[in-house]
């Protein structure tokens, strides 16, 4: 059963978290509806063609950047709560490694350029002209973008959205400055597009790279922490994230392969100019998935199933509800948002763009719940579904109907392709709870197929909220008779009872005051082998109890006498600041 108020305490956490989350996305798919712009305005469609086929190679990148984000977060939401000082390593290591693979990426491609290899991708001169010059363009900003991705994660579990907001709009200013200058007053052709878009990469890093250089950031660069033994397990763990993203490459390939033989180059013209401009409604879906990815990674290290269920339950609501408003939206504007990159009505690209506004949307809320999904298994080291469902999503789906709509319907063929690719993940995901429950998923935890020795049993933990003072001693009696009803002595039962009632009581007579916002404690007290472990959530202003606990060691009489009390009784006493939350995990 949900906590009304811990839902409604994560709820905000999630969609404060969110824009921020989106905010990165969206500054890529602007850059790229930038450079689309550019490229069908002040080039022509060939240029237009190039952005598309270079496509393939985008998926490549983003799918090796979410690998890493994916594998780290996941290894962070572990380490947090036993040993924290390990993460300056996984910090290091996932630096490390992925500038290593994204150097040796930008060298491969411009090899492929000076020995003709991007000839596998077309044949018409033209177009590979115009396509090895974007290349050479986008190549110079490899690095900063993978990097970049890892900075912006571990920025974002510090609660540093001021910083990766402004690393964000510098990106988006600096790309849109320099395409103009290098489109328009400097005809540099591709090139220039691919070169503003590197440049501007290297802007968003270096504004988040300061904050670790001055030394602010909570983790730290640190090569002697590393396990380098390490990277094939980040790698393990993250590439079930980024396989929806990585065989994206080869479904493109194949896409535009039939989109070439049978609609010919306006079909990749089109698909291309409506998919630049929904990249940006896409950062919603994938937002998601990012803030997701966070919680669940951290819940899963606090074997908190309950929050795991909420987590799910909010995507499946709220999100979902957002998603809807945005597609209606999508398809009353299709004409208008055509007209952005083509002005002739009667060209048969204008058309094909219309019907791409009007059709594709429709699979995003599907993909909400899939993608979300498919995060959910990654996380909880599902490994069949962390890997099917990616396969399927991001490949097979789309190109086995492809394969049969797009001879018989043109374009519209693969738009509706990619609708029906969402209808295939759900009953995946139905048919994967069913073989592990062995019934038909009736409830959402029966839908997630949460394994029965995840976290404490219902009846071995107590979920409550505190909104005022009073609450504070009444909670604290029900503690001590939880503790009792589980055999805890008397002695660790009350003090597991003051130990809360001091902190708790502590955060409503300061914390509550500091602001004119609404604010709750929420508590889970759970009984585990023999051990009472209580959490301690509330969202006022940071508070690290340890710090002033440390008066104890000066052996001033007199100060912060309750938090002395509370570390001298307690057999640990954790703090951490998760996502702007405190969290205190008290252990007696």
């Amino acid at each position: 059963m949900t906590n009304k108020a811990e839902y409604k305490l994560l709820s905000k956490l999630f969609f404060r978290l969110l824009p921020f989350q989106v905010l990165m996305i969206v500054i890529n798919a602007v850059n790229g509806i930038v450079d689309s712009l550019y490229a069908s305005n002040a080039i022509g469609t060939t240029a237009m063609t190039a952005i598309g086929l270079y496509g393939p190679l985008n998926h490549f990148l983003y799918a090796a950047s979410i690998m890493f984000v994916g594998g780290s977060q996941i290894l962070y939401g572990r380490y947090l709560t036993k040993d924290r000082k390990h993460i300056n390593g996984i910090f290091t290591l996932t630096l490390v490694v992925s500038l290593a693979l994204s150097l040796l990426t930008s060298i491969i491609l411009i090899l492929c350029v000076v020995t003709n290899a991007t000839s596998v991708f077309t044949s018409t001169a033209e177009d590979l002209k115009m396509l090895n010059s974007y290349i050479i363009g986008q190549a110079i900003g490899i690095p900063a973008l993978v990097v970049g991705q890892q900075l912006f994660a571990f920025l974002s579990l510090e609660n540093q959205t001021k910083r990766t907001t402004v690393a964000s709009i510098s990106c988006f200013v600096t790309n849109a400055i320099l395409n103009h200058l290098f489109v328009v007053i400097l005809p540099m052709g591709t090139f220039g597009l691919g070169l503003s878009s590197s440049i501007s990469t290297w802007i968003f890093l270096g504004v988040m790279a300061i904050y670790y250089i001055r030394g602010k950031s909570e983790w730290k660069f640190d090569l002697k922490s590393v396990r380098w033994r390490e990277t094939l397990q980040m790698v393990l763990l993250g590439y079930p994230g980024a396989l929806s993203r990585f065989v994206e490459m080869f479904r493109c390939l194949i896409v535009n392969f039939l989109v070439l033989k049978y609609v010919g180059s306006d079909g990749i013209s089109a698909f291309a100019a409506s998919n630049s401009l929904l990249a940006v409604i896409w950062a919603v879906p994938f937002g998601m998935v990012a803030v997701s990815r966070m919680l669940f990674s951290i819940f899963i290290g606090e074997q908190d199933r309950r929050s795991l269920v909420d987590v799910f339950k909010i995507v499946m609501t709220k999100g979902m509800l957002l998603m809807g408003a945005i597609v209606i939206s999508l398809i009353v504007l299709a004409e208008p948002l055509t007209n952005l990159f083509y002005h002739d009505p009667t060209a048969p690209v204008y058309h094909m763009t219309v019907m791409g506004f009007r059709i594709l949307p429709l699979c995003m809320p599907l993909a909400v719940l899939s993608l979300d999904y498919a995060c959910y298994a990654q996380t909880m080291e599902k490994k069949a579904m962390s890997v099917i469902l990616p396969i399927i999503d991001g490949m097979v789906g789309v190109v086995a109907c492809s394969f049969v709509l797009i001879p018989l319907l043109i374009l519209n063929g693969l738009y509706i392709s990619n609708v029906l690719n969402g209808f295939i993940c759900l009953a995946v995901i139905a048919i994967g709870a069913m073989i592990t429950n062995k019934k038909f998923p009736v409830t959402l935890e029966d839908l997630m197929a949460i394994p029965k020795h995840f976290g404490a049993r219902e009846e071995d933990r107590i979920d409550v909220s505190i909104r005022n003072m009073e609450e504070v001693s009444q909670v604290s009696a029900r503690v001590g008779e939880f503790c009792l009803q589980h055999n805890i002595d008397r002695r660790r039962s009350t003090f597991a009872g003051l130990c809360l009632e001091e902190m708790a009581g502590n955060v409503v007579g300061h914390g509550f005051n500091l602001d004119n916002k609404s604010h709750s404690i929420d508590i889970r007290v759970t009984s585990k082998d023999d051990k009472i472990i209580m959490c301690i959530r509330d969202n006022c202003a940071e508070f690290n109890p340890e710090k002033r606990g440390e008066a104890m060691k000066t052996g001033e009489f007199g100060k912060n006498i309750g938090i002395k009390l509370v570390y001298s009784i307690a057999e640990s006493v954790n703090y951490q600041n998760l996502l702007g939350l405190n969290v205190l995990t008290i252990q007696i």
